[in-house]
């Protein structure tokens, strides 16, 4: 419950206040925004339109690329307003349901990450029980969890961020609104509710990072009785999601696991998973993965040909 609070708004500093430096934000953001829209949605219209791509690992990539969007979209849009105000504020309550709604939907990235390692490690490692095992309905099951679990975290981020006083002054020094430039405002000792942000933001972002990490060195090793042909294919796979999983978790494992300190460039490096991660995605699997540049290669030639008889 929220506590003697009276702040009813909250001044974000945003990235720059220089007005030259504003107009840079406002078009390096507003790219990236446009990039990240138009490539993610290209991979899930892709995906919904194909036959070749029903496979798990694309209905996973499919929730990835929904996710990214929602994850840019609940960060990128405020900022890009932002860079034309003198002033940027932001109501209370606005603020929370940025908490809430970047965390969740940062959350629920991590979980398909690692939804997306154990559907390797099946199709690699038990490829003869991959699609019992892979099922439709196991898929289906692991994501309404991935959800569930998200939710469950965002709700622990608010219950967090309600249970701080603020009394003044108003002023965050970030493009969004975060707990931990919350925690810098609040009127009261934050010691506990900084223990309790690294042991929930910190320790997820540190064990699935450590836990994919070894699952990938699993699935690389038993790579080695594979055919020359299938270890080309899986290992190109599988670098694909380890340097999305290393651009992703490096910048949330540096911001989160000292929610009690701050630098200067730690604005700079939440860029790189609130904006960054969900443009470099689409980009990664695209170019890595020869099905999709296939299928995204038919729909084109299909939508082309269509567009001639019209």
């Amino acid at each position: 419950m929220q506590l003697n609070n009276n702040v009813t708004e909250f001044l974000l500093l945003g990235l720059a206040q220089d007005p030259v430096k504003k107009k840079i934000v406002f078009v390096t953001f507003l790219i990236f925004y446009l990039g990240t829209l138009m490539g993610n949605l290209l991979i899930i219209t892709t995906i919904r339109t194909s036959r070749a791509l029903g496979s798990p690992m694309y209905f996973f990539l499919f929730n990835l690329s929904l996710t990214d969007t929602f994850l840019s979209t609940s960060i990128a849009p405020r900022v890009i307003a932002d860079a034309l105000l003198k002033n940027a504020t932001v109501s209370f309550n606005e603020c929370i349901v940025q908490v809430f709604s970047s965390h969740f939907f940062g959350c629920l990235e991590i979980f398909i990450l690692i939804l997306m390692a154990v559907d390797r490690y099946v199709a690699i490692c038990k490829p003869l029980h991959y699609t019992t095992i892979m099922s439709h309905r196991v898929c289906g099951v692991l994501m309404a969890v991935a959800w569930i679990g998200s939710c469950v975290h965002s709700s622990a981020q608010i219950f967090l961020a309600l249970s701080l006083p603020f009394c003044g002054p108003n002023v965050i020094d970030h493009y969004f609104c975060d707990l931990q430039p919350l925690l810098k405002l609040a009127c009261a000792d934050t010691y506990v509710t900084n223990l309790l942000l690294v042991s929930n933001s910190g320790a997820i972002c540190t064990v699935s990072f450590v836990m994919l990490m070894v699952s990938y060195v699993i699935i690389l090793y038993s790579l080695r009785n594979h055919s020359a042909e299938g270890r080309k294919k899986a290992l190109s796979t599988c670098i694909s999601h380890i340097t999305v999983v290393i651009l992703f978790f490096g910048p949330c494992i540096f911001i989160y696991t000292r929610p009690a300190t701050t630098f200067p460039m730690d604005k700079m490096i939440a860029v790189f998973y609130t904006v960054g991660t969900p443009l470099i995605n689409p980009l990664i699997y695209t170019l890595r993965n020869a099905e999709v540049k296939n299928a995204m290669r038919m729909l084109w030639n299909k939508q082309f040909i269509s567009g001639d008889k019209k």
